[in-house]
């Protein structure tokens, strides 16, 4: 387990050990959340590298992750506790079939922790000799408000009761990353339970560098040019605009084609790595993609 950063330049350079190439005003959010104890909310475009933070804090910190990925209709059941009702019922019938049922002693006995199924939530608040885990409760706006209500008292407190068992109380808080696609607006009492951060899409010069460090043996060139390209499209009128993850597969991509630079037939052939709706790729492919490139290294050679 490695110690908490003491420093905005030690977050930046922890984050650096895993190839996350922080900005500084991201790094100085998380140095004060892991400092402060508070849950970290990151909001942002889908594909910025918001649940990157949180498995990249879990691999450099040496903590376990603990995911919550969250869907319309997340319940109770799913992200905190249920009981092994199959289990249950062979255990009653056991004690049925030996005629010697207590009723007070085998309701204790199935409601007790051998039958209980822990979900990500309540695993989250359980002592670990490796330290706190790391919490990611993934893509919060796809649930409900009943839901995100319901979170709200176990932030607060970072405890949870099962009525048959009691109450569970963390020992030591989890680290809690909270991600948002913004679909919907979270509501501010939660808000205000964290440490909020926009993750924007990063500068042509940030990314150029991301996309040298994830893609290694990458040409020079062609890793300015996939970035000038793809910085290009997030200033069209897309319907989704591709976010750093589509720049790193299509990175991936034309160095598995070995291209050396941008071309519009290869352009044209892979904006299925980059672009995910139809609609867009259409509006893409042939003359516009060429007039894209051609606008794009008008540009290098000027700054040249």
């Amino acid at each position: 387990m490695t110690k908490l950063p003491t420093s905005i330049d030690a977050t930046q350079d922890l984050l650096a050990k895993a190839d996350y190439l922080a900005d500084r005003s991201l790094a100085t959010v998380l140095f004060l959340a892991l400092r402060m104890g508070r849950p970290i909310f990151l909001e942002g475009e889908a594909g910025v590298g918001k649940t990157e933070i949180a498995k990249v804090l879990s691999a450099t910190l040496g903590r376990k992750l603990i995911r919550l990925q969250c869907y319309e209709g997340l319940d109770v059941g799913s992200a905190v506790y249920e009981w092994n009702y199959a289990a249950q019922m062979i255990a009653i019938r056991l004690a049925e079939a030996e005629g010697t049922v207590d009723r007070a002693r085998l309701t204790h006995d199935i409601f007790s922790e051998e039958f209980l199924i822990k979900r990500p939530l309540l695993q989250a608040l359980e002592p670990d000799t490796g330290g706190a885990p790391v919490l990611l409760i993934d893509e919060l706006d796809r649930t409900d408000e009943a839901f995100e209500a319901f979170l709200l008292e176990v932030l607060a407190d970072f405890q949870v009761t099962v009525p048959e068992m009691g109450t569970v109380k963390a020992a030591q808080p989890p680290i809690v990353v909270i991600t948002s696609n913004r679909t919907r607006e979270i509501h501010d009492a939660l808000k205000r339970r964290c440490l909020y951060h926009w993750v924007d899409y990063p500068s042509a010069e940030r990314e150029t560098a991301i996309v040298r460090t994830k893609v290694p043996g990458i040409a020079a060139r062609l890793s300015e040019e996939i970035v000038r390209f793809v910085q290009a499209l997030r200033r069209e009128d897309l319907f989704k605009a591709p976010g750093v993850a589509e720049t790193l597969d299509w990175a991936g991509a034309l160095t598995e084609l070995d291209a050396v630079a941008l071309d519009p037939a290869t352009v044209s052939d892979t904006l299925g790595v980059l672009l995910k709706y139809q609609d867009d790729i259409a509006r893409l492919q042939g003359s516009r993609a060429s007039e894209l490139i051609a606008r794009l290294r008008a540009d290098m050679t000027a700054a040249e």
